[in-house]
């Protein structure tokens, strides 16, 4: 079998469903590909090991496998609000922002069995189209660390091109999913 993070995000849904592999032990190959390769990247603005750690096992033991993202781990832009998760918008103006409620985007893609491992890098209120965060490590290009990743959603393309993530939410007002995904060699859809 191939390692993990080279089955598209449908081939390791396939897996979860089929008993292959546990969410926990996704999570854990996705927390260790973090964990390696995101210093230099800057694609996440927070990790959240202990909380992702946790939810793999509730998905496991609580959720029924007919959830649409059953155990597949992503990451929250850092313009969502999830409760007790920093929320700094890329901005040092919110440092100690940590909301007590999720965002309905959130909420949904729990709802979903997603496993969040973290919150990924934004411009300051989501506003360049670079993401380079006052509050933060600039997200770079993982096939050119010397370039940048666009922006806004840039932390979310740098995490999936690198493969630090299957997959990650956006949001997209001018560009700010199309163009880190172009950016980065990925295919992004802008929101309806």
């Amino acid at each position: 079998m191939a390692d993990l993070f080279e089955l598209t995000a449908l081939e390791q849904w396939r897996s979860l469903q089929q008993g292959e592999i546990s969410p926990t032990e996704l999570t854990e190959h996705y927390l260790a590909r973090i964990d390696r390769l995101d210093p230099g990247l800057g694609a996440f603005v927070t990790v959240t090991a202990q909380n992702a750690r946790a939810r793999a096992r509730f998905i496991e033991t609580q959720v029924p496998k007919t959830a649409p993202l059953w155990g597949l781990p992503f990451g929250d832009k850092d313009l969502q609000q999830r409760a007790g998760v920093p929320a700094r918008l890329g901005s040092r103006l919110m440092l100690h922002n940590i909301p007590e409620t999720s965002d309905l985007l959130v909420q949904a893609l729990d709802t979903a069995g997603g496993v969040s491992l973290g919150k990924t890098a934004t411009p300051e209120f989501g506003l360049p189209s670079y993401t380079e965060p006052v509050a933060g490590a600039p997200a770079r290009n993982p096939w050119n660390p010397a370039l940048g990743a666009g922006g806004s959603s840039g932390g979310a393309a740098v995490a999936v091109a690198a493969r630090m993530l299957p997959f990650a939410p956006g949001s997209d007002g001018g560009g700010s999913v199309r163009i880190p995904a172009a950016a980065c060699g990925l295919v992004g859809l802008k929101p309806s």
